[in-house]
C-alpha cells in the first residue's frame, strides 16, 4: 500500500516510525513539507535520507496528482487538517489525520460526510486507545465489569514554556492549534468520553489564561461533563504545571470496579480493583508500558488498523466519529467559557476562532 506523510513537524516522527514498522504492508512513497529543510531532518532522523525512493515535495496537491497514494498521514498545523484532508477524500484517498480532526464543527461533519460519499477510510489519530492499560480497562468496560457507572476524570498536567511555543508561530493561535485543552488534552479527553458513554447531554467548563500571556488561547481549561447514561466526570487541561510534565491520568469508577490509568500518557495501570477479581487482575496491577514520550507506542498500532480497515473495508478502529466525538467536548467547553453557561450536545457549529479575543 503506498502511504505518503503530509508535514515533517514535532509529531511526524511517530508516523514515520509507524509507517517503517508496518513496512510489510505499507510502502513510504514521499513527504512533504513546506520547509525542505524539515524533510531531511525527518528522514536523516530515520536514517532514510539516502533512500531515493522517497520523493520529496513542498506541494501536497503535486505530491498526490504524482504518486496517487492509497494512504497518507496529516501531521500539519491544525489549522490546516481538515482542508488537506477534505482534498486527500475527494481525490479517493484514505487518511490518517493527526488530532484535532477539525477546528469546528463544520469541518468535521463535511470530513465526515465527503468520506461515507467517497467511500474512504478516516481515521482520527487518538494513538492512545490503543495503549496496553487502556486496551485492558476497555475490555473490562465492555464485559460489564464496573457496573454501573458513577463518575470519571481526566488530568492532563504538563508544562510548556516560551521555547516550546516558539517552535511554531501557529501554536496558541486560535486559528491554527486552539489552547490546552486542544492541543495537550484532546487525548485524555478522547479517553474519558469513550469510556464514561460516547453520548454527552451537557458540559460546563471555563478557561483562562494564566501564565503564558504570550498566546491567544487557554493555558488551564476545567470542566464538569454529564453524560446521557447518567455518568458525571471532571475534565482538567493544563500546561502550567512547574516545573516538568507532571502527569496524564484517567479515573474510572463504577458500583463494581475502580481503575486509575496514569504515567506521563495514561500509560500505566496505577489502580486496578474489581468485586469478580480473578488471576489476570495480578498481572494488571501495577502494569508500566515503557515509553519514550508523552505521544506514547499506539501510532504503529493504529497504522496496522487503518491499513486493516482499506484491505477489509471496515471503518478504522479510531474512525472519523471518533475524533469528531473528543472536537465536540473541547469546542463545548470553549463555548461554555465563552458564554458562562452550560452548552447542550450535540454541539451544532462552534469554531475555535469563535474564541478570537477571548483573554
Amino acid at each position: 500500500m503506498k502511504y505518503a506523510l503530509i508535514g515533517c513537524g514535532r509529531i511526524s516522527t511517530n508516523h514515520i516510525t509507524a509507517a517503517v514498522n508496518n513496512s510489510s504492508k505499507l510502502e513510504l512513497c514521499a513527504v512533504c513539507d513546506i520547509v525542505p529543510e524539515r524533510m531531511e531532518q525527518l528522514l536523516s532522523k530515520h536514517s532514510l535520507e539516502k533512500d531515493s525512493s522517497i520523493k520529496r515535495y513542498t506541494d501536497y496537491k503535486k505530491m498526490l496528482d504524482e504518486i496517487s497514494p492509497e494512504l497518507v498521514s496529516i501531521a500539519t498545523e491544525s489549522g490546516s487538517h481538515a482542508e488537506i484532508a477534505l482534498y486527500c477524500i475527494d481525490k479517493g484517498i484514505n487518511v490518517i489525520i493527526e488530532k484535532p480532526m477539525a477546528m469546528s464543527m463544520k469541518d468535521a461533519d463535511e470530513i465526515i460526510r465527503r468520506s461515507e460519499k467517497m467511500g474512504v477510510k478516516v481515521c482520527a489519530c487518538h494513538q492512545n486507545r490503543f495503549n496496553v492499560a487502556v486496551q485492558k480497562t476497555r475490555k473490562a468496560l465492555e464485559a460489564g465489569r464496573f457496573g454501573k457507572l458513577s463518575h470519571g476524570s481526566v488530568h492532563v498536567r504538563w508544562n510548556r514554556n516560551r521555547e516550546y511555543y516558539d517552535q511554531a508561530k501557529w501554536r496558541g493561535t486560535w486559528a491554527e492549534d486552539g489552547g490546552c485543552l486542544m492541543n495537550q488534552c484532546i487525548h485524555g479527553i478522547d479517553l474519558l468520553r469513550w469510556m464514561l458513554g460516547d453520548n454527552v447531554d451537557e458540559v460546563y467548563g471555563t478557561t483562562r489564561r494564566q501564565f503564558h500571556d504570550y498566546l491567544e488561547a487557554e493555558d488551564i481549561g476545567m470542566a464538569v461533563v454529564k453524560f446521557s447514561n447518567g455518568a458525571v466526570a471532571t475534565v482538567e487541561g493544563t500546561t502550567n504545571v512547574y516545573p516538568r510534565n507532571l502527569e496524564e491520568s484517567l479515573y474510572i469508577f463504577g458500583e463494581k470496579g475502580t481503575v486509575k490509568l496514569g504515567g506521563t500518557s495514561t500509560n500505566n495501570i496505577d489502580v486496578w480493583d474489581f468485586s469478580d477479581e480473578n488471576d489476570s487482575d495480578i498481572v494488571n496491577k501495577g502494569l508500566k508500558e515503557a515509553t519514550s514520550n508523552v505521544y506514547g507506542n499506539g501510532h504503529t498500532s493504529l497504522f496496522a488498523d487503518v491499513i486493516d480497515a482499506v484491505e477489509n473495508d471496515r471503518p478504522p478502529y479510531v474512525d472519523a466519529y471518533a475524533g469528531r466525538n473528543a472536537l465536540e467536548m473541547i469546542l463545548a467547553i470553549y463555548k461554555s467559557a465563552k458564554t458562562g453557561l452550560p452548552v447542550k450536545l450535540p454541539l451544532e457549529d462552534f469554531a475555535c476562532t469563535d474564541m478570537v479575543g477571548e483573554f
